[in-house]
């Protein structure tokens, strides 16, 4: 990387929690360990005759909370509940670390992949390699990895319908998951590889990403009602997930090109923005209508044998009509050309992919699970693409290189790049969904407003100390002069 950006407060303030949370979560498991090798002394190694009555009743309560047994009736949890968290904490309170060490052992392990996010991405200590597109590779990869995906992971499932409970299945999650992931991979390898080639096809995946976003959290606020406080924050943690891994503070775009002129600081926004403003409102419209149309399949499937035929095959054909004239007449269509019509086309490609992805319920039936998988985990690979994967020429600009473990070897570098970033991406899907368990309670409002506040206070001190951090030097420096 040409340039580094100067330490910010955020950077800062990540180190200075880092290091006790680590601290802690060490001394937890040290905890853990001397627990479990004194429950496998035998019995007969410890001399009761020696030991005070008081030191056997204090030994005993110890090790029963530590096992979780009796924790509600020992002493120390009739006092948990009058005693903060986080003062508990800062006290290396035994009980507390022994009963959180999971959670002490999920932050530091988060905090240390950012701090290799920051190294990737931030520092020059691994190289960098110029971008590289062919056609017949890009072609071979994905088709390679459908037949793999195809022999190893085929799957028929028998989930029944909540409505009806009936084999339905238009648009289940098995589905959804594995379109997320083949349109992920393709998306993914669109920016590894520099596939301009297929940007038209990339902005109809992004808008097939937004879709699901509205089908998805409409559904589940139609169908459960939960409008809680605690949804509200699950939701809220994803956002704060999509922004924490960035260490550092964002400047807007940077284009290391001299001679274009410098972009507003919301352009991004309102470009991307505005090419799907409007297909999350056709996202929520299916899925207010998609109980009504489950109905009507489930009708079809119990009509005889020619009639059903014959509707499908209508619906076959129509599907594939508009697919052709619009894959004719919009898709071909120049990059800038096709944006200005994107906005209020792209619900087009996406319908006629549904109906016929659910024309038959041997068709609803089966999925592609290593799709499935990967279809889990768009958001960490979304955001890790950009800081282990890829690199940029400068702090904040778009991502025109790769990161290179193995210089001018490009294959074996893409394959060892994509292993390390596919498992740290699901690894971040992992602690993150534990930390989300952790600190964003599904039923218990009181304990989830507590732990805002605190977080909001915690995050307040860390930072105002961390501005102070970095303006005592230049203060005393300045002076010097």
């Amino acid at each position: 990387m040409a340039a580094f950006s100067p330490t910010s407060p955020s950077q800062v303030s990540f180190l200075l929690a880092l290091f006790p949370i680590s601290v802690a979560w060490l001394y937890s498991e040290f905890l853990e360990y001397r627990r479990k090798s004194a429950a496998l002394k035998p019995r007969s190694e410890i001399n009761l005759v020696e030991v005070n009555d008081d030191a056997v009743k204090e030994n005993e309560t110890d090790v029963l909370l530590e096992s979780q047994e009796l924790q509600p009736a020992s002493l120390s949890a009739r006092n948990e509940s009058h005693t903060s968290p986080i003062l508990r904490f800062i006290l290396m309170d035994e009980a507390f670390l022994v009963d959180n060490r999971l959670t002490l052992r999920a932050m530091s392990e988060f905090g240390l992949l950012l701090a290799y996010f920051y190294l990737c991405d931030r520092t020059n200590f691994f190289g960098e390699s110029k971008k590289s597109y062919d056609r017949d590779l890009f072609l071979f990869l994905y088709f390679l990895l459908i037949i793999v995906s195809a022999v190893t992971s085929f799957t028929i499932h028998q989930d029944k319908s909540p409505l009806s409970g009936k084999s339905i299945l238009y648009l289940n999650r098995h589905q959804t998951e594995e379109w997320k992931g083949w349109m992920q991979v393709l998306f993914l390898m669109y920016h590894y590889f520099a596939a301009s080639e297929v940007y038209n096809a990339i902005r109809i995946f992004i808008a097939g990403y937004v879709w699901m976003t509205g089908f998805g959290n409409f559904s589940y606020y139609y169908v459960r009602k939960d409008f809680s406080l605690a949804r509200f924050a699950q939701f809220a943690s994803d956002v704060a997930f999509s922004r924490s891994n960035v260490l550092f503070e964002p400047e807007g775009y940077a284009d290391p090109d001299p001679s274009k002129s410098p972009r507003p600081a919301l352009y991004e926004w309102h470009f991307r923005s505005g090419l799907d403003r409007y297909i999350w409102i056709v996202g929520m419209v299916y899925a207010y209508y998609h109980p009504t149309v489950e109905r009507w399949m489930e009708k079809l499937e119990e009509a005889e044998v020619k009639r059903k035929i014959t509707i499908k095959a209508a619906i076959v054909t129509s599907s594939l009509l508009v697919g052709y004239l619009w894959f004719e007449f919009i898709y071909k269509l120049d990059k800038v050309t096709y944006n200005k019509f994107h906005p209020y086309t792209s619900w087009i490609p996406i319908t006629v992919y549904i109906c016929l992805r659910n024309v038959t319920q041997q068709f609803r039936n089966y999925s592609l699970t290593l799709f499935a998988w990967l279809g889990k985990v768009t958001l960490e690979t979304y955001i890790s693409q950009f800081h282990i994967w890829l690199r940029s020429g400068v702090p904040n600009g778009q991502p025109k290189l790769l990161l290179s473990y193995i210089p001018n070897y490009p294959m074996l570098n893409f394959m060892l790049s994509t292993a390390i970033y596919v498992a740290v991406s699901y690894r971040l899907f992992e602690l993150t969904n534990t930390l989300k368990i952790a600190f964003v309670p599904s039923k218990d409002d009181k304990r989830l407003a507590y732990n805002i506040v605190a977080a909001l206070l915690v995050f307040s001190i860390l930072y105002t100390l961390s501005f102070m951090l970095l303006r005592v030097p230049q203060v005393m420096v300045s002076k010097t002069l």
